[in-house]
């Protein structure tokens, strides 16, 4: 009897020791470095009822790692090295532990910004700032990445206040896993391409519709799909606001544009991220420059967007922010004030509450979620 008593509480313990709904995630945060001898990759165990984070594991030996992307499976994790060079960092990742095993490192043909790897871990895209251009590298079995790569120059579309630029700023697969879209900053213009995970080499190639174009100067930056690919929305980092576009057979047709400015505000904008919430019902956005605001809005059937909140990130120039896979929460990393501030997410009105916690690090840039 006593045997049964003794192991009925142990049982009964670890019941209550994990509170109900709660789950605990890995949250990976890459950073800018000032030496290839710091700590650029940081992984933390975040409990997504309580907001609660424990530091797991931190990753040396990597200049710049600042935006990173984690394979479906969690078996490899991605980062840009963000220098004039260029290159993507494979890894094998550990979720107990969350170590990071560096594989192998390729060179991307310019200074990239952004990486994502497809979801049957048979490609990994880089998107170069410097140069304007995209890569596309094969993924071996083994978690390396391979040396036959499509290089895409996207060339500049003509002078724009005395300028001529091309600046890729990011690309994004669509969830179906089909289409690859890439936002030039410099060309104004949203690219579209068609993926084959199938192909052995090159496996993208232009859309029917090849690409989309906004209002010049505007500066599409980060990309955004509502879940089940029928909508797109794309935060312009000059100009301060968010446009919407329906989606179709790889077809992007502008829809609405939306400020994410108040009324009268002067000074840069400085628009950085935008995400939809995990049921779709929400989209947010970060502002940086005078501002240092998100901004909430509701998103109908339809796909239009109507403004919900503004709140201030409680930080200085925020970059990438993530809501945690349950939706319960809402962390914001800011890179001049060497923060990660967290907030509650309220699920039936989109707003956020700040929680008072924080994580603190060095220059973080980019935010990530696996199990």
């Amino acid at each position: 009897m006593r045997i049964v008593l003794l192991l009925l509480f142990a049982f009964t313990g670890s019941i209550l020791s994990t509170p109900a709904g709660g789950q605990s995630y890995n949250l990976l945060i890459g950073s800018y470095t000032r030496s290839v001898d710091d700590d650029g990759i940081y992984v933390y165990d975040f409990n997504s009822q309580t907001g609660d984070f424990k530091l797991k594991s931190k990753t040396s030996g990597e200049l710049n790692p600042s935006f990173l992307d984690v394979s479906r499976d969690g078996k490899y994790v991605f980062a840009v090295n963000e220098t004039r060079e260029g290159k993507v960092s494979s890894f094998l990742f550990n979720p107990v532990s969350g170590e990071l095993k560096f594989v192998n490192r390729v060179g991307t043909g310019g200074g990239p910004c952004y990486v994502t790897v497809d979801d049957r871990n048979k490609y990994v895209f880089a998107g170069n700032y410097g140069g304007g251009s995209l890569i596309a590298i094969p993924l071996n079995s083994d978690g390396s990445l391979g040396d036959n790569s499509q290089f895409i120059q996207q060339e500049t579309i003509g002078a724009f206040n005395g300028r001529e630029r091309t600046n890729l700023h990011c690309t994004v697969l669509s969830p179906d896993n089909k289409y690859l879209l890439a936002a030039n900053l410099g060309t104004d213009r949203v690219s579209v391409y068609k993926f084959n995970s199938a192909a052995s080499s090159d496996p993208l190639t232009p859309a029917e519709s090849a690409f989309a174009s906004v209002e010049r100067g505007s500066g599409p930056r980060h990309i955004a799909f509502h879940p089940g690919s029928r909508y797109v929305y794309v935060i312009q980092e000059m100009a301060g606001d968010i446009v919407a576009f329906d989606f179709k057979k790889g077809r992007l047709t502008g829809k609405q544009t939306v400020t994410m400015l108040p009324p009268g505000v002067k000074g840069k904008a400085g628009a950085a991220d935008i995400h939809v919430s995990p049921d779709g019902k929400f989209l947010y956005g970060t502002v940086r420059g005078d501002a240092n605001t998100i901004v909430t809005y509701s998103i109908d059937r339809n796909g239009m967007l109507t403004h919900v909140d503004t709140q201030p990130t409680l930080g200085d120039h925020p970059r990438n922010f993530a809501i945690d896979p349950t939706g319960n929460f809402l962390l914001v990393a800011h890179q001049n004030t060497n923060d990660v501030i967290i907030f509650k997410r309220d699920k039936t009105t989109g707003k956020l509450t700040p929680t008072g916690k924080k994580i603190e690090l060095d220059r973080p840039v980019c935010l990530k979620f696996t199990k």
